[in-house]
């Protein structure tokens, strides 16, 4: 009986190209859609835990309140013994410190005198110890633009954009402007060895990277950090681990009233972001229920109108004694078809455009250039596997739905006034 069905849908395609062709056009955009807000918000995710949150963070409480401002006074102190508890308690992370910190960078001239200058923000992380996996984490390889990676305390890289606005190159000094950890005024000479570009318009415009133990001495933080980062080995956040993580560090400090005393913080307790996923998989679910509510109303519409079309048909099968609910459920399973059909090219599509856009990305750099967000030029989608999937739920379930709806009148057919139209025909 299906194949019977599927064979009139072929030979008939003014019973099928309509709905097919709305269905396709629906699953497209629920397919693409999908893996463009999952590479978004993994995108932003993923920049985030890299350059600023890490997927736990541990610093001091009072640090913790003013973290925006990078409070090195509040930094963390006997780093290294810190370090070490951590990296034997939680073995299946990657810990490693870091210092953020501003001031102005001053880039003399042939007899010292200032040349240009200005305003910066600093990170400080291990270049030269390779098992810390910073320089990959940060990909500062690939984002090398001119120039090597330092290797040697006293050297930065420093942003292609901001060396570019001071007029500044490779193997030019530069002296950073900044305080000490105890407030007094800290002047430091680093030597430029290469310049970079992030790809991120925050960090391009006036950012420099320097190696932790040049950042210590210069900023009198002898054996301190302002955190220390915590990742784990594949690289990707999860959730439900970090958050078991960081109640059980925490648990070991609930009595201490020291506002010194650390704390760890997830990925998802910094920067909002615990509300931006939940915020983005709310969306997402949401587009998928307005997608099946709007194909529904239009191939209930388009379900009507063939009804209307098949006005005859039907009533000479209810004439010559066929069932109605046989009828009705013909029409259910000739929905399922088309919903298939229509599933599986839509689908098709957009996984070939995701894919492409996994890729290559699209540059919303012309968008950025004047924000201060922590998200790469370049968004990419992300193909999960749920992809996949996805856009069978509106695909069949609108047809059907909307089928359902429109054969209700079947049940609403008279048998004697089906002789009348016969007649009339």
């Amino acid at each position: 009986m299906n194949w019977f069905l599927f064979l009139g849908l072929i030979r008939d395609r003014s019973r099928s190209l309509f709905p097919i062709l709305v269905i396709i056009v629906g699953v497209f955009v629920t397919v693409l859609g999908h893996s463009w807000f999952k590479g978004a918000v993994g995108d932003i995710i993923d920049t985030n835990a890299r350059l600023y949150t890490g997927h736990v963070k541990v610093m001091t409480r009072a640090y913790e309140k003013e973290s925006d401002q990078a409070p090195n006074d509040l930094a963390l102190l006997n780093i290294d013994a810190l370090t070490q508890q951590l990296r034997s308690e939680y073995p299946e992370m990657q810990w490693t410190p870091r210092i953020s910190f501003g001031g102005l960078l001053d880039i003399p001239d042939e007899n010292g005198e200032t040349r240009s200058q200005g305003p910066t923000f600093g990170m400080a992380i291990d270049l030269l110890h390779p098992e810390s996996g910073e320089i990959d984490r940060l990909n500062l390889r690939d984002a090398l633009v001119q120039g090597r990676l330092p290797e040697n305390s006293d050297e930065i890289l420093i942003s292609n954009e901001f060396a570019n606005k001071l007029d500044v190159g490779v193997g030019e000094d530069a002296t950073l402007i900044s305080s000490t950890m105890y407030g007094g005024m800290a002047m430091y000479n680093f030597h430029i060895v290469g310049t970079v570009d992030f790809g991120i318009a925050a960090m391009d415009r006036s950012s420099i990277i320097a190696d932790i133990t040049g950042a210590q001495t210069a900023l009198n933080m002898d054996n301190a950090a302002g955190e220390l980062l915590g990742f784990f080995k594949d690289a990707k956040f999860h959730q439900e681990e970090a958050q078991h993580f960081a109640a059980g560090f925490n648990s070991q400090y609930e009595n201490n009233d020291d506002e010194f005393a650390p704390t760890m913080l997830t990925l998802g307790q910094q920067n909002d972001l615990g509300s931006i996923m939940e915020l983005m998989n709310y969306f997402s679910s949401i587009g998928v229920g307005i997608f099946v509510f709007v194909m529904s109303i239009v191939l209930w519409n388009t379900g009507l109108m063939g009804n209307l079309r098949r006005y005859g048909e039907v009533g000479v099968r209810l004439a010559i004694g066929e069932d109605k609910g046989h009828i009705y459920r013909t029409m259910i399973s000739e929905s399922v078809m088309i919903g298939i059909a229509g599933s599986v090219i839509g689908t098709a599509l957009g996984l070939t455009l995701a894919y492409y856009l996994q890729n290559h990305g699209l540059d919303i750099s012309s968008m950025m250039s004047s924000s201060t967000m922590l998200m790469p030029n370049v968004i990419k989608a992300n193909v999960t596997t749920t992809t996949w999937y996805i856009g069978f739920f509106p695909g069949v379930l609108a047809s059907t739905v909307g089928a359902m709806f429109a054969g209700v009148g079947i049940y609403k057919r008279e048998t004697a006034q089906l002789f009348k139209e016969l007649e009339v025909q």
